[in-house]
């Protein structure tokens, strides 16, 4: 999973593996594939995973000092090197048009252009060795990045780190976007580049097709390789993007407080979703959509009756970032078909 779900989903996925032992019931994670109901969030026609960076970024205007997340002031003296510790981060970087200065990337950064970089994450944990060997200008984290001994180092170092803070839901698009852009000095285009976010989210929600009904949609979080099925609640961050799909969290609605739940079948029938969201990879995980309405619970909803599963593309499914218009039309897409 993404760095930035990472840290939401330690707890939960500790506790699961704990109940039920390491045992796969589904062949192990490929390449993300399209959604089962439309196509890729993130594809272009041509099936590709690209973001689509601004005509011109303009040259960054160095040194600027700014903070972080928590307030630590951070002076970046120049940004030829840039190393972004998250997919989130990576994508914004790229779509500023300054991808030629990132010289690494962190596992869940699987856009075309970042695609070459050397990783520099085991797992989903950074490694200040990997990252300190590139010799880096600036480094971008979030507070989900870790392990802190390994940010600890990179920063003892005296490699300057800029912490972002994590995103939540589509409020959070243009001040990520901003906070980059600032840190790399050039904010005008991170103003145009929010800008631009902003007016392709409006627009895809003001082409929703008219439906008299919410659908109630289940964000499941799935990894049959190692047995984990999770249950989305009202902090699981999926809350804000079904809303503006003109969905209900069916999760959170049915009154899951936390991030992630283990599923049961309980849980499911009472959260009674109309569509499962699932990430492309975990679909796969579970053998698609047969194997996912084999899951306890799953086949007893409206969902898995009627097999009615959404799937985006894991690393910008909840990133809130550039590319975030095109997961919302691609949900809106698996939903309720074209847009007008």
């Amino acid at each position: 999973m993404r760095t930035r779900l990472a840290g939401a989903l330690l707890s939960a996925l500790a506790l699961t593996l704990a109940l039920t032992g390491c045992g796969g019931s589904g062949p192990a994670p490929t390449a993300a594939t399209t959604g089962t109901a439309g196509t890729n969030g993130s594809a272009g026609s041509d099936g590709s995973d690209r973001v689509e960076p601004l005509a011109s970024p303009g040259t960054p205007r160095l040194p600027v000092t700014v903070r972080s997340f928590g307030g630590k002031r951070t002076t970046v003296e120049k940004a030829g090197r840039i190393v972004p510790l998250s997919g989130g981060l990576s994508e914004i970087v790229f779509t500023l048009g300054l991808g030629d200065r990132v010289v690494a990337r962190d596992i869940t950064a699987t856009f075309d252009q970042a695609r070459k970089l050397p990783v520099v994450t085991r797992n989903h944990d950074v490694s200040a060795e990997s990252v300190l060997s590139l010799r880096p200008d600036l480094v971008l984290a979030e507070t989900t990045t870790g392990p802190d001994e390994a940010v600890r180092q990179i920063r003892d170092a005296g490699v300057p780190v800029l912490v972002v803070a994590p995103a939540h839901g589509l409020t959070d698009v243009g001040p990520r976007i901003r906070a980059v852009a600032d840190a790399l000095g050039v904010p005008a285009a991170g103003k145009r580049l929010a800008q631009r976010s902003q007016d392709r989210i409006a627009a895809v929600r003001k082409a929703i097709p008219p439906h008299a009904d919410h659908p109630r949609v289940a964000f499941l979080y799935l990894r049959g390789s190692a047995s984990v099925y999770l249950i989305g609640g009202r902090g699981s961050d999926a809350t804000s993007l079904l809303e503006a799909a003109g969905a209900v969290d069916a999760g959170a609605e049915s009154g899951l407080g936390k991030d992630f739940t283990a599923i049961t079948t309980e849980a499911l029938v009472r959260a009674a979703p109309d569509a499962i969201l699932v990430m492309s990879k975990g679909l796969e995980s579970v053998g698609g959509t047969d194997g996912l309405v084999e899951i306890p619970g799953v086949a007893q909803t409206p969902a898995g009756m009627k097999r009615r599963v959404v799937s985006v593309e894991d690393g910008v499914l909840l990133s809130y970032g550039p590319r975030t218009d095109q997961v919302l039309r691609s949900l809106v897409r698996q939903l309720y078909g074209a847009a007008r």
